[in-house]
């Protein structure tokens, strides 16, 4: 048997808004950007040359969903980013005044710092030793 993870969904309140912040900031590219119903779209985003597991961008549709955006996982850091470059990711990041939530350290298992997202979701920024 042979699996892999397609897509993992962010809950945002604007596609738009969503789509330029993890572009802009993060430097994630747009995927795909689809019309679903007027209401509704399917976006995903990700890395150049990556063929891994991509973002969904969801747009919150009841209070319940808006209730979760920026806090899907209870306070808990929710997505694991692995760069080759953390000194280069990190300027990045104060550059555009993200806010470090951990500032880097050197872990046995590589190099991490910690970071909030725009909407305030937890990133673990990670250079592998």
């Amino acid at each position: 048997m042979h699996q892999n993870l397609a897509h993992i969904a962010i809950v945002v309140d604007d596609y738009d808004k969503a789509i330029n912040y993890y572009t802009s900031v993060l430097k994630f590219i747009l995927l795909e950007d689809k019309m679903l119903t007027p209401n509704k779209r399917w976006v995903r985003i990700g890395f150049p040359g990556s063929n891994g597991c991509s973002i969904l961008l969801a747009k919150a549709s009841n209070e319940e969903q808006v209730s979760r955006i920026g806090n899907q996982t209870g306070g808990r850091v929710f997505l694991f980013l692995h760069t080759d470059d953390l000194d280069r990711d990190h300027k990045n990041l104060l550059k555009h005044s993200v806010q470090i939530v951990r500032e880097p350290v050197k872990e046995e298992w590589g190099n991490v710092l910690v970071f909030a997202d725009f909407y305030g979701n937890l990133w673990d920024l990670i250079q592998p030793l």
